[in-house]
Formats: structure tokens, sequence, C-alpha cells
């Protein structure tokens, strides 16, 4: 008889092939081959993530620096690009980290809900309010990263479940956290915060954090695609680079003193934060201006 978590793996299993399928049949052109460049920000950003970085606010911040993809379609494009590795997390450590089964269902559901509404809302946005609404997703990102380096983060408990009130705090986090996931806030410090906060042990994030990003994220790609909502080569790179950096740094490099490394992505973030509403400003003023002159 199948486990609960044997049925889990089954369910992944079942959405990553549909992530694919729909992908691959959805709207847009084919998406070709990725460069070079886009293969490594998609190796090097889930590298990171599976150690514990997060991939989305570095990857926005290359994206915008390098002028890669239209401001747009950068939140479908790190939802599509993304999600493959990120599954493989998922599969990994859910395997290792033994979290109590109805937490980690509960917690899931909850963030895969709030990522398909919350797809659907930034999918139909106008540039201008992706750029605003990525601005402070990004400014948010890199308040949690400095947060993580002074040692702000509380630090939790030492149990691997959630029980009445504090197991539907927890859906209720979770939901908000998948539609703001969406945007490219990221799930990983609002979960650590989260599940610390309820007296968790830090470590029960990764299975959760991954696990439900591993379905709210195919959920959300789904809704970005069927809107041609996203850049399909640089999704391609982001997915390709990534598998090889999710396995490299799980089963080879496994550990690194990161602290640096989030100060310089705090550099990062807050330089495409600032680029991405100064472009939302100057895009808006030559609105005003077009209009006057007609």
């Amino acid at each position: 008889m199948l486990s609960a978590r044997g049925i889990l793996f089954i369910a992944l299993g079942i959405v990553t092939v549909a992530y694919v399928w729909i992908w691959f049949t959805g709207k847009g052109r084919a998406p070709g081959a990725p460069s070079l460049a886009e293969l490594f920000i998609g190796f090097i950003t889930n590298f990171f993530d599976t150690l514990g970085i997060g991939s989305f606010a570095p990857t926005t911040a290359l994206f915008k620096f390098f002028r890669l993809v239209p401001d747009e379609k950068i939140p479908g494009t790190l939802n599509v690009g993304h999600t493959a590795p990120t599954i493989l997390e998922a599969f990994l450590f859910i395997l290792i980290v033994k979290v109590d089964t109805l937490t980690l269902v509960l917690l899931i559901a909850a963030a895969v809900a709030g990522a398909w509404f919350g797809a659907g809302i930034v999918a139909s946005w106008s540039r201008r309010s992706v750029q605003i609404g990525m601005g402070v997703a990004l400014i948010t990102a890199a308040a949690f990263f400095v947060m993580k380096n002074l040692d702000l983060f509380p630090e939790g408990g030492n149990t691997m479940i959630l029980e009445n009130w504090r197991l539907w705090v927890g859906v209720a986090g979770c939901l908000a956290f998948g539609a703001l996931m969406t945007l490219g806030i990221g799930f990983y410090a609002p979960c650590m915060i989260l599940i610390s906060l309820l007296g968790m042990d830090p470590k029960a994030a990764y299975p959760i954090m991954m696990g439900s990003c591993a379905f709210l994220m195919p959920a959300a790609s789904m809704r970005f695609i069927r809107r041609d909502s996203y850049a399909a080569r640089p999704a391609l790179g982001l997915a390709l680079g990534g598998l090889p950096g999710v396995l490299i740094a799980a089963f080879i490099v496994k550990e690194l003193p990161l602290k640096w490394v989030r100060w310089l992505v705090v550099i990062a973030v807050t330089y495409a934060a600032i680029t991405m509403l100064r472009s939302a400003i100057i895009e808006r003023r030559s609105a005003r201006v077009v209009g006057v002159e007609t």
C-alpha cells in the first residue's frame, strides 16, 4: 500500500507531465535553443536556490541588468523557467526532511490555490503594473536578505508538525505567499519566517517551500503560458541550466558560507527594483506627453 508521501510523489509526477505538455503545446512559437547566458543564469540561480538563497529575486536582477526579458514578461518567465529545477528540489527535500504529512499537504495545497489565483491576476496586468508590483516585490525580497544576514529571522522550535490554530495560520500564510510568489517575491523567506514563528524547526521550511513551489509553479505557469505572458527561450534556459545546478548543489557542494553571497544579492536586487520602478515612472511620463501632444 502506498504511503501518503508516495501518493504525494505520484501527484508531483502527474503535475510535471501536465506542465511539460502544456508548455510545449501552448501558445507562442517554439522557444529555440537558449543562449549560454540564459543557461548560466538558470544554473547559478538554481544552484544557490538549493542552498537556500532563492531564485526569483536574483534571476529578476540578472534579467533586468542584461535586458534579456521584457519587464511585463518577467513574472511568467520566472514561474515557467524555474518550475523544472524546483520540482527536482521538491523530490529531494521531501524525501530527506521528514515533515508531518498532513501539515505538508495542507500547506502545499494552500500555496497552490494562492498561486493559481495570483497568476490569473498578474498575467493580465499592464506592463506598468508589473513594473511597480515587481519593484515592490524586489524591495521586499532585499529586506528579507538583510534580515537573514543580520540574524533577525525568528529562531523557531524543534517540531516538524503544526496542530490546531497554528496549522490554520500556516495554511492562511501559505495561501497569501503563493499568490505573491507569482509576482516574483519568492516563497522561501516568508515561509521560513512563518513556520519559525509557529514553532517549527527551520529545516522544515525546505520540504514545505520546495513542495509548495513544485505544485504551485506549474499551476501558475499554465496560466502564464495560456496567456502567452512569458519569454519562451529564456524560460527554457532557466530550466535546462537549472537542473544540473540543483544536482551539484544537493549532492556535491551541499553547504557554503552564504553570507557574502546574500549581500551581493541585496545589491543586485535593490538595483533591479530601482530600475524597474524608474522604468514605470518614465513610461508613465512618456504616456502623458503623448496624450498631451495628441
